[in-house]
């Protein structure tokens, strides 16, 4: 059975930096592409960023390029959002997501995590 579990969300004050874990299993890990996404009330989800499985390239959402960074550890099974400079507009729930392609559509990806909660204070 295929599980992502995220973890390391929590309530900062704006400018602070929280780091976001998503560990794989059930999966040939090194053959997928990993990516968060986020939902705040009301709005639609939102593609935050990638990375391959071939190359380990990475892609990001212009607002979080230069804050955020994205990696992975292919012998933890594991993949870590690093978010600095945090800013209320980034509060939501985050989501990790796995697929064989990598792209920047929710709907493009076939397994998801249950979800870690980001607030960010002003």
């Amino acid at each position: 059975q295929v599980q992502l579990v995220e973890s390391g969300g929590g309530l900062v004050q704006a400018g602070g930096s929280l780091r976001l874990f998503c560990a794989a299993s059930g999966l040939p890990f090194r053959s997928y592409a990993v990516a968060w996404f986020r939902q705040a009330p009301g709005k639609e989800r939102e593609f935050v960023a990638a990375i391959s499985w071939s190359t380990s390239n990475t892609y990001y959402l212009s607002s979080v390029k230069g804050r955020f960074t994205m990696s992975r550890d292919n012998n933890k099974n594991t993949v870590y959002l690093q978010m600095n400079s945090l800013k209320p507009e980034d509060t939501a729930v985050y989501y990790c997501a796995a697929d064989r392609q990598t792209g920047t559509k929710a709907s493009g990806y076939v397994y998801w995590g249950q979800g870690t909660q980001v607030t960010v204070s002003s």
